[in-house]
This record gives C-alpha cells, sequence and structure tokens, in this order.
C-alpha cells in the first residue's frame, strides 16, 4: 500500500526531526527541508501534504505558501509558528492554509490534525474554498495554543454574514473580538456601531435601535433613525444583550429574521443588510431556562464563539504585560520574576481588564523601573499558599453583607439587590469584584 508523503520545512533541524518520528509512526513518509528555498527547488506535487515553519531566514512561512499556492494551488498546507498573532493567522487562512498550529505541541496533537487536514483533502474533491479574504490590524495579544484556536474559530466566521454570540467573562475582549469580525470582514469600510444594552433603559433601548417617528411620545418632536438603519451594509454589536428584555427581544428576533425595522410611532416597514454581533457575560443557556432570553432569538445566531479567560491561556501573561505597560505609556518597566509568578499564580476574575488595572495601578503608586512583589495590591499577598482577598475595613464589611443578604434571599439577586438598596446590574458587579461563588459559600 502507498504511504502518504508529507514534507516538513523548518529551519530548525530538531524540529524537523521531530516531526518526522512523530509522523513516521502513524506510517507517513516524511522528508524534511531546514530551508522553504531549497524545498522550492523541487517539484511537490508529489507529496500530498506540506507543514511548514513561519519564521525562517531567506524565506518564511507565509511566502513559501504564497509559492505554493502559485504552483501547487491543491496541495494541503499546514503551517506552525512559536508566535501565533491574530494578523499571522488571518494572513495565514486568506492565502489557502489549510491549517495552523502554535508551537509548542505534542506528538499526538500533531498527529491528531494531519489526520484531519488528510480526511478534510479527500471531502474535498467537490473543490470548495471556504477560506476568509481577510486584512486586518492585529488587535489580540498572545500565541498560545488556547488564542490561536481562538483566532482561527474568529478568521473563518469574520467574512460570513452570518450572526455571532460571543460569550465570555467580563473583561475578556468580547468587544475587540466583534470590532475584529467587522474590520476582518468586507463591511469594515461601513458602519460598526456598538450598544451596551445594560447601561441604556429598556424603553429608551427600543427608540435607539428602531428610531422612531416626530410625535410617538412626549418629547419625540423630530424624527429619529435608529441605530440599525443608520448601520446599513455594516455591523451592530448588541453588548450584555442578556439586560434586554423579552418584549424587545421579540422585535430584534423580527429583524434578524427578515431584517424589518418600524420606527416607533410609524407603520412603514423599511428593509435593512446589517449584520447583528452580540456578547454575554452570562451563562445564556441558564438564561433561557429562567425564562430571560428568548429560545427562539438564541437560535438566530449562527455562531457561538466562546472568549477564552485569562486564566485558560497564563501562557500569554508576559506578553500581555508587556504590551500593556506599553499602552500605558511605561515601555521601559519590567515586572519582576518574582510578581510574574504572583500573576500566574492568581486567578484573574477581572481577566485582562483587571490585569491593566493592577498594572495602572501599581504603576500609579509605585512608579519603579521594576514591578516588586511589594508593589502589587494587597490581594495578591500570599496566606498559607492562597490567595485571599484583603479588602479595606469598609469594602470587607460590604462584601459580609452582601454575602449574608444574598444567603438571606437563597441567592435570589433581584431580592438582594432591593434590600440592599442597590440596583441588580451593581450587585452583579460587586459578586463578581469580591469574587463570591455560590458554590463555596455555605
Amino acid at each position: 500500500m502507498k504511504r502518504i508523503q508529507i514534507l516538513v520545512i523548518d529551519d530548525d533541524a530538531v524540529a524537523c526531526e521531530f516531526l518526522q518520528e512523530a509522523l513516521s509512526r502513524e506510517g507517513y513518509a516524511v522528508d524534511a527541508f531546514t530551508s522553504g528555498k531549497e524545498a522550492l527547488k523541487k517539484d511537490l506535487s508529489r507529496y500530498e501534504l506540506l507543514m511548514s515553519d513561519i519564521r525562517m531566514p531567506e524565506i518564511d512561512g507565509l511566502q513559501f505558501l504564497r509559492h505554493v499556492r502559485e504552483k501547487w494551488p491543491e496541495l494541503p498546507v499546514i503551517l506552525m509558528t512559536a508566535y501565533g498573532s491574530l494578523e499571522t493567522t488571518m494572513e495565514a487562512l486568506r492565502l489557502g492554509a489549510w491549517d495552523y498550529i502554535s508551537k509548542p505541541f505534542s506528538p499526538e496533537a500533531i498527529r491528531a490534525m494531519v489526520h484531519k487536514v488528510l480526511e478534510v483533502r479527500d471531502l474535498r474533491q467537490r473543490r470548495m474554498h471556504g477560506q476568509p479574504k481577510l486584512i486586518g490590524e492585529p488587535q489580540f495579544i498572545g500565541s498560545s495554543a488556547t488564542m490561536v484556536g481562538f483566532y482561527k474559530q474568529l478568521a473563518r466566521v469574520a467574512d460570513s454574514p452570518a450572526s455571532v454570540l460571543i460569550e465570555g467573562e467580563s473583561g475578556t475582549g468580547k468587544e475587540l473580538a466583534a470590532r475584529s469580525l467587522h474590520q476582518l470582514s468586507a463591511r469594515r469600510d461601513k458602519p460598526f456601531r456598538p450598544v451596551h444594552c445594560g447601561a441604556i433603559p429598556d424603553t429608551l433601548l427600543e427608540s435607539e435601535l428602531f428610531g422612531y417617528e416626530r410625535g410617538a411620545f412626549t418629547g419625540a418632536d423630530h424624527i429619529h433613525e435608529g441605530i440599525l438603519e443608520a448601520s446599513e451594509g455594516g455591523t451592530v454589536f448588541l453588548d450584555e444583550i442578556t439586560e434586554m428584555s423579552t418584549a424587545l427581544q421579540g422585535k430584534l428576533l423580527r429583524f434578524m429574521q427578515d431584517g424589518e425595522v418600524r420606527r416607533l410611532g410609524g407603520n412603514k416597514v423599511r428593509h435593512v443588510a446589517v449584520r447583528v454581533v452580540a456578547a454575554a457575560n452570562r451563562n445564556i443557556d441558564e438564561e433561557v431556562g429562567k425564562g430571560n432570553f428568548r429560545s427562539d432569538l438564541l437560535y438566530r445566531f449562527v455562531v457561538r464563539l466562546r472568549m477564552p479567560p485569562l486564566r485558560e491561556h497564563k501562557e500569554d501573561m508576559a506578553q500581555l504585560v508587556e504590551s500593556l505597560l506599553k499602552k500605558l505609556g511605561y515601555p521601559s518597566v519590567r515586572v519582576s520574576d518574582e510578581a510574574m509568578e504572583l500573576f500566574m499564580a492568581y486567578d484573574w476574575p477581572g481577566n485582562v481588564r483587571e490585569l491593566q488595572n493592577v498594572l495602572e495601578q501599581t504603576l500609579l503608586l509605585s512608579p519603579f523601573v521594576v514591578i516588586l512583589p511589594e508593589h502589587l495590591p494587597a490581594r495578591f499577598c500570599l496566606k498559607e499558599d492562597a490567595f485571599l482577598p484583603l479588602l479595606p475595613p469598609l469594602e470587607e464589611a460590604e462584601r459580609k453583607q452582601i454575602i449574608q443578604t444574598l444567603q438571606t434571599t437563597s441567592w435570589n439577586q433581584s431580592q438582594a439587590a432591593q434590600l440592599l438598596g442597590i440596583d441588580r446590574k451593581t450587585l452583579r458587579t460587586k459578586i463578581q469584584r469580591y469574587g463570591l461563588l455560590k458554590e463555596e459559600l455555605p
């Protein structure tokens, strides 16, 4: 039986040997080159799969991929890199890479990817081409396998008109993901309009989205074009969509089904072509179960993406810290190894937003060239090998009062907020701030 021929290109000879060993054990015939330039001198048509590193001298992996696409357009190529980013992922997929993997990877991971690509190659005899044509500026920071996996999902969805729901914790960068979807699509020259549903009263939110006619309500002394109409051909980003009332959800559902917009106080129906991207920081399936979110609206979102929390890609911590220090105007400041160990051990409930806040607070209060453990906020102090939130007396008293009230109301947040004299959104913010989890409290 003929063995499948695979060619590996990596300027690191050790990496070539690793791949040859890993793939040969699966029965593949593997050749290797340490130069993309030398590999291009050969007739590559006899290979059924090419694998190339991206960062190489003379000719890098993306340039190699361009040459391969010109001569052998149907030849599958997997790109490998230790420096993954949204930009390189977009460019790789735009140029026609069949897949993209972040180093380091295990033998099992690369064998699984090769198997998948070869399987897909067999299914693509109908010459289906689904790679998105994306060009954009890199915005996300992180080259871990977790983030590269997210970049790949983002890339494959970006140029589609499909509605997208981005799920994830607060501070993970859901709006950044939505902006990337827009910027990396054919809609990039059209409007991108974010709407923070949780910050706008429901009655006002309806008029902002759909617009209103003169005389529609007291004070409506002019015609107002809604955000959906004003975003024709572009993208509307609905942040915190679970804060929207079920009544307004019904009107949004009709728009997502038919593109129909009817202004408040008007009878005329307008049809608008707008892509809807939404974000939720609460478990939307649980909200459906509670009756707070319509299941039929949920099903209108063709794609659901999950933003990984920072604790799931701490390998990117050093890269994130360096980028944030530059953003904050302190490019020469560095974090000591001891302080970085505390960063790596911490769970980051507020994610990247919390990381930026910690750095900014530390730099303002302790403007040193090197950030040491003693410069960090009190919650990073270790006690019995665990992180405990060391709070000022007033905040600790507030925390205890919130815990007591939540326990009294069996974690009914609406009742608890009423007893505490605050609104429900403020209560949720404080629950997140103090890291209160129902299952961890008595």
